[in-house]
């Protein structure tokens, strides 16, 4: 019979409840302890194993969660009646540099699309339109659809990747929404872009242009609505240009050392750091060992777990520029007056975790053990060897546009609670539980909910398949629904 709880590391005081506990339900450790629950507990929260005095440190995944804000029995619900956070001011952390995960290399092959550059190829082949501004969105919009119809199978697919700035910024905040742009046209999957401006807007298509490798520009398009007649058929006559010479590419057989990860979490529950993030982190170990890499964002969800991260730091140069970004990202929140630990939120509070502790700690498991070998900031390449941490917010949409900007070929998506979004990349939705799963098909690609049940190994082939199989062009649950969206970070004053 599966079990009903499990504690995830020896020193933990509380365990994870696998299914909904009833008040007077015995239960039984692996080590044959036994107790019984004093209360309902909930599928994905936390049971006590041991008394609790007001004041003491609350322990998942071996660390301290927060701190025991009344005295906790053993058998007792562990939530945010009886548990908060110590997050508060910066601590200092000195590095002592541990030991990345020692996985065997994998000689696996995908088949995708190789722009001639040597760095991540492409997963698809497609043409992106983006608008300058965010007043021919429409326009762009208008452009995809009627090019999509007219050639239809020449590529992957014709999509117009929208957003609401360009106009009214200043500074770097108008800084940020240029490099994301610029950045999102030299990402693998794009075999071709039509850029489309307004022309008086802040964000100017030449200056934009003018950001672009010299390499690039052989992929890119651009019209200026104001300066032409019929900007549509300015566009139309742009993409016919751009899918024939993006006709030429086709898909070849690739080692996994192409393959560019971005990782994300978003809808998480108490089954997260369980399943779904594991799952993930083993999955990143093999592909960093196969000489591939990963991108890491989400700052705000990394707090409380910095130290814990960036002790894989390939370099101490690289170790403090991880805290660094984590210590400006903190006094962002605080010169808004924003506490740093305003999290989790009510969907993860729902589903079980209760600290911004506890959701970093199963946050950061995405990335497994595998070394951190360099920091990215808003709006730049990945470039480093191993995982690269980057710099944007936890929203679900800035965070995948930044992870897309920054190079990613395909993003793993990890969801508790669900969400239908995809992103400029192949979105890969994977749900920490089963019942999510079976519940959403249209939404879920793969189900690491089976963790449970299955032996891990098992379960990592089948993963590795389905991430080859949609790297080489097998559509996923968001891509056949139409989800496609970007987000830009919006920091500054508008005019």
């Amino acid at each position: 019979m599966s079990p009903a709880i499990l504690r995830i590391h020896p020193e933990d005081s509380v365990a994870v409840a696998l299914v909904e506990l009833s008040c007077g339900q015995q239960l039984t450790l692996p080590d044959g302890e036994r107790f019984v629950a004093r209360e309902a507990v909930g599928s994905g929260h936390k049971i006590a194993l041991h008394a609790h005095a007001s004041g003491d440190l609350v322990r998942k995944y071996g660390q301290p969660i927060g701190v025991a804000t009344q005295s906790i029995a053993a058998g007792d619900w562990v939530h945010s009646h009886n548990l908060a956070t110590r997050l508060a001011q910066d601590s200092r952390v000195n590095w002592h540099p541990q030991p990345a995960a020692a996985v065997a290399a994998l000689n696996r092959v995908w088949h995708g699309y190789d722009r001639g550059d040597g760095a991540a190829a492409g997963t698809r082949n497609e043409i992106w339109i983006l608008p300058t501004v965010g007043c021919v969105a429409r326009t762009a919009q208008r452009i995809a659809a009627v090019a999509s119809a007219r050639h239809q199978g020449k590529v992957d697919g014709i999509h117009a990747l929208v957003h609401p700035f360009g106009c009214s910024q200043l500074g770097d905040d108008l800084a940020g929404t240029q490099a994301i742009l610029a950045r999102l046209a030299a990402n693998p999957n794009a075999a071709g872009v039509l850029f489309i401006g307004l022309g008086c807007e802040s964000n100017q298509l030449a200056a934009l242009l003018a950001t672009l490798p010299t390499a690039l520009r052989a992929r890119v398009r651009s019209v200026i609505a104001q300066d032409t007649a019929d900007e549509t058929a300015a566009g139309l006559a742009a993409i016919a240009d751009l899918v024939a010479q993006a006709s030429a590419f086709s898909r070849i057989p690739m080692p996994l050392s192409r393959l560019r990860v971005g990782l994300k979490c978003g809808g998480s529950d108490g089954f997260s750091g369980l399943t779904a993030n594991p799952l993930l982190g083993r999955f990143t170990e093999t592909l960093v060992a196969s000489g591939g890499s990963a991108i890491l964002t989400e700052i705000p969800e990394i707090f409380g777990a910095e130290q814990l991260l960036m002790q894989r730091a390939d370099s101490e140069a690289v170790f403090l520029a991880g805290l660094q970004l984590v210590a400006e990202f903190k006094a962002y929140f605080r010169r808004h007056d924003q506490p740093v630990s305003e999290n989790p939120s009510p969907g993860n509070l729902k589903g079980g975790i209760t600290t911004l502790e506890e959701k970093s700690l199963g946050a950061i498991q995405k990335a497994g053990r595998a070394p951190i070998g360099g920091v990215a900031r808003y709006g730049q390449a990945a470039t480093a060897t191993g995982v690269t941490l980057l710099e944007a917010p936890g929203n679900d949409a800035v965070s995948s546009t930044a992870l897309a900007a920054a190079g990613a070929n395909l993003l793993l998506f990890t969801t508790g609670r669900g969400t239908p979004l995809g992103f400029p990349v192949p979105t890969v939705k994977v749900s920490s539980n089963s019942d999510l799963a079976r519940r959403k098909p249209g939404w879920i690609d793969f189900d690491a909910g089976a963790a449970l049940e299955q032996p891990l190994a098992e379960l990592d082939a089948a993963f590795l398949q389905q991430i080859l199989a949609i790297a080489s062009g097998q559509p996923t649950a968001a891509e056949r629904a139409g989800e496609r969206e970007i987000a830009i970070w919006k920091r500054g004053v508008t005019l």
